[in-house]
């Protein structure tokens, strides 16, 4: 079993910046695609930003230009640097891996989730 940890939520003033990360315990076979959700009071599971294992990034309209993905193949980390944050960024952010656990599968694995609040 996969563990994902994510690190890095906390308290940010408007206009501040925060850098999540996010640790799979494991690779297995190699992880495909890693990907942040993140999930505001009331509302549905948001895409944020998807990164695959060739370094291919997307992101929700609602982020570009703001917040950056990478990874570190070698860590098993992924990280989500988050500019110019709003109050409207305020949320739970949560990662998720799609990993090969197998020579012809793959299963998604998710962590916990951060907390990001954007307040002053």
């Amino acid at each position: 079993q996969v563990q994902l940890v994510e690190s890095g939520g906390g308290l940010v003033q408007p206009g501040g910046s925060l850098t999540l990360s996010c640790t799979a315990s494991d690779s297995i076979f190699g992880i495909y695609a890693m990907a942040w959700y993140r999930q505001a009071p009331g509302k549905q599971r948001e895409l944020v930003a998807t990164i695959s294992h060739g370094g291919e990034q997307n992101y929700a309209d609602s982020v570009k230009g703001r917040f950056t993905v990478s990874r570190d193949a070698a860590k098993n980390t992924m990280y989500l640097q988050m500019n110019s944050l709003k109050p409207e960024d305020t949320a739970v952010y949560s990662c998720n891996a799609d990993i090969w656990t197998g020579i012809t599968r793959r299963d998604v694995f998710w962590g916990q989730g951060t907390q990001v609040t954007v307040s002053s």
